[in-house]
This record gives structure tokens, sequence and C-alpha cells, in this order.
């Protein structure tokens, strides 16, 4: 029977063509392996939940109490300017301590903020200087936590899965705004902004439970002392005579300091021009999450080739710009929440690319100061645009300074094409002689 012994013989073949299909998508998530990996994982998802849904119902609360523009501006400037101010010096202390131990210590204050928050919102006290004082509090310590998170990653998987781990970390970040959002929006009618709080400081308590159950070498405690300064002025060299990292680190300061800041305006524009309430805010929110998700899932699955990074760059830019202006403009909840979601495809394309060559080109005795002052790259500029952007929609518009923010992501797309030429250049000279762990 030929046809049978063809058909046999054609078994064999397609075997290896499947295994090597699975091995491909399982790539995609190959830091999992890793236990401690696993862990953070876990525990970041429940906890990054629980901040987006703080996020949503601190931000409907401001609305709420003082119907400004303004007011939510302010309280963005509050948490970000702490970390303008003692982001440097955060990175010297994350290269010399044991990170794991930093980021609980960070985790547990976190918590205790959200904890005092909910209780003053139960009391029926709160007012916006309350909120605004927390928000500082937990800009300070995200000074520390930040830097200390992303610079943890290599201890965890190695550099062998370093960047497959940052853009699996990303898509922990964008999946729970995917999901915290959505949840606020719908619990805040039900269990009122307090819930939210409250629910947000218990969620800490899986990231903290994560990072104790870690077998990790412990990082010997380096003392600091009078040459912090000197060690800040090293971070800060590198970045300068380093043009690939700092061209990227500038891009970074002008996109997250001016065009990502239209989010500030997104519960107005829910509340006021698309009359969706929080719910639609919520959805709104949860569909960059989605957005970004679906970014990353893409980004993984891609091999990690210097050219497909500098796409990456590229497209996340550009479709970042049309977006922001679409959603500016649109006058319908369906076109916006499609908007929100290339966005979110864009911003992650953009910053998790950015982070990968950022932690590629970098030695480890370096890493934490570099981490530092990519934390301030896309918080340093955001006080000024958070109170910027406040300002014009309170007293021009929202939609004109969407529409401005926008200009700035395409600003910022252009000048990445003057300067491919010298990340390329960087990118081959680090497959020619890679540097030093």
């Amino acid at each position: 029977m030929p046809e049978i012994e063809a058909a046999e013989a054609d078994t064999p073949g397609e075997l290896p063509e499947l295994h090597s299909a699975w091995e491909t998508r399982l790539s995609a998530f190959r830091a999992l392996r890793h236990r401690n990996f696993r862990l953070f994982f876990a525990g970041q998802l429940v906890s990054l939940i629980g901040t987006w849904m703080q996020s949503v119902a601190q931000a409907w609360l401001v609305l709420k109490l003082t119907n400004s523009p303004m007011a939510l501006g302010l309280v963005a400037f509050a948490g970000f300017t702490p970390i303008v101010l003692v982001g440097l010096f955060a990175g010297v202390v994350v290269d010399h301590v044991d990170r794991r131990r930093m980021i609980i210590v960070a985790q547990t204050l976190l918590m205790l903020s959200a904890f005092v928050l909910a209780a003053l919102t139960w009391m029926g006290v709160v007012r916006v200087e309350h909120v605004i004082i927390l928000a500082a509090l937990n800009g300070f310590v995200s000074s520390f936590d930040m830097p200390g998170r992303q610079a943890f990653v290599v201890e965890m998987v190695g550099k062998e899965d370093m960047s497959n781990a940052i853009a699996m970390n990303s898509i922990i970040f964008n999946g729970a705004r995917m999901v915290g959002p959505a949840i606020a929006g719908l619990l805040i009618a039900v269990i009122g902004v307090t819930g939210c709080f409250l629910l947000n400081g218990v969620s800490f308590l899986a990231v903290i439970w994560g990072l104790l159950e870690m077998d990790t070498p412990r990082r010997e405690r380096r003392q600091i002392g009078s040459a912090m300064l000197r060690q800040v002025r090293e971070g800060l060299a590198y970045v300068w005579h380093h043009r690939p990292s700092f061209y990227l680190l500038l891009l970074v300061a002008i996109s997250s300091g001016f065009a990502v800041q239209y989010m500030l305006l997104v519960p107005m524009f829910a509340r006021d021009l698309l009359h969706s309430g929080a719910r639609g805010y919520g959805f709104l929110m949860a569909a960059q999450g989605l957005g970004a998700v679906a970014a990353a899932i893409v980004m993984n699955s891609r091999p990690d080739e210097p050219r497909v990074l500098r796409q990456n760059l590229v497209f996340g830019l550009f479709c970042m710009a049309a977006a922001i202006f679409v959603f500016g403009v649109s006058r319908w909840m369906a076109l916006s929440l499609i908007a929100q979601a290339l966005i979110g495809a864009g911003l992650m394309n953009h910053m998790v690319t950015t982070n990968t060559m950022l932690q590629t080109f970098v030695s480890d005795e370096l890493r934490g100061r570099v981490m530092s002052i990519y934390t301030l790259s896309f918080i340093g500029t955001a006080p000024l645009g958070s109170l910027g952007v406040g300002f014009i929609g309170e007293h021009l518009s929202p939609r004109v300074a969407v529409v401005i923010c926008s200009i700035f992501a395409l600003g910022c797309a252009f000048l990445l094409l003057t300067k491919l030429k010298v990340i390329a250049e960087a990118q081959e000279a680090l497959e020619t002689a890679p540097l030093a762990s």
C-alpha cells in the first residue's frame, strides 16, 4: 500500500517542524524557567493590579474633590519630583546594597501608604493635600524601588535570558494595567475608592511573599561613604560618552515627560467628553494595557536581532504619535479604545526596547546607576510635563493639550531617525567585542 507507506514516511519529517514551532512559542516565555523569576512574576502581577486600581481610584478621587485638571497635574508633579531629586543617588545605593532586601523594604512602605490613604478616605477626612503628600512619599520610595527592580532582573535570570525577562516584566506591568483599571472602574461604583485603596494595600503582600521565598546569593554590601558623588559622576560620564545610550535616554525623557503625560487627562475625557464615567475611564486604561500586552507577546516571539530592535523603536514612537493624536480628536468611545490600545503597543515597543538596549550596553558594576538614570529620564521631565498638560487642559481645552502631546511624540520619532546609524554602530561593536559582565 504505497499511499500508507508514503504517509508514514512523511510523518517523521513533520515532527521536527512541530517541535520547532513549540520551541519558538515557549521561547517567548523562557525567563519563566527560573524559579525566582516565576515568584517575581506572580507576586508582581497581583501587586501591580492593585497599584493600577489605586491609580484609577486616586485620579477619580482627586477629580471628585477638585473638578480640576490642574489638580491632577499637581498630584502627578508631587509623585514625580522626589524621583528627580534623589534618583541619581538612589542608583548608587542600588549598586551597593542587597537589591532583594531593598525592594522588600520599598514594597512594605508602599503598602503602608496605601493603607493610610484607605483609612483617610474611609473616615471621610481625605483632602487633596493628603493625596499630594502621599504621592510625594510614594515617589521618594519609588526612586529606589524602580531602578532596584530593573537591576534585579539580571540576578534572577542571568544575562542569557535578560532581554526576555525585561519584556516579561513589561507584560506583568501592562497585563496589570489591562486588568486593574477595568476592575477599579467597576468597583468604584460598588465599594468606592476606599475599597480600591484597601485592596491595593493587601495586594503588596503577594510580591513581598514572593521576594521572601526567593533563593538568591546574598550580595555583598559595599560601603558608599564619601565616594557617592564620584560614583554618581561615573554613571553620568558613561551615559554622556556612550552616545547611543545618551540618545536613547534623551528620547525617553522627551516622550515620557511630555507625550505620555496626556494620560493625566484621560479621566476628564471619560467623564466630560466621552460621557462614560468611572467605568469608561477604567476601560480606557485597560485598553492601553491590552495593546501593550499584545505588543509584548509579539516582541517576545521575534528574535533579539539588532535590526529588529531598531525597528521596534521606530514603530513604537510613530505608532504612539499617531494614536495619541487620534485619541485627542476622537468623539467616539470605540475609536478612543482603539487609540488607547495602539498607544499601549507603541509605548511597549519603545520602552522595552530602550531598556533592553541599555542593559545590553552597560556592564554590571554600572547597571544600577544607569537604570536610575533611565528612571530619571522617563520621570525627570514629567513634573514639568504634567503641570504643562494640566495648565493647557484647564485654560485651553483637554483636546488641545493631548494634540500637543502627540506633536512631542512625533518629534521624538523623527529625532530617532537621525540617530539610528549611531545606535546601529554601537550594536555592531557589541557583537564583535561584547562587554564583560
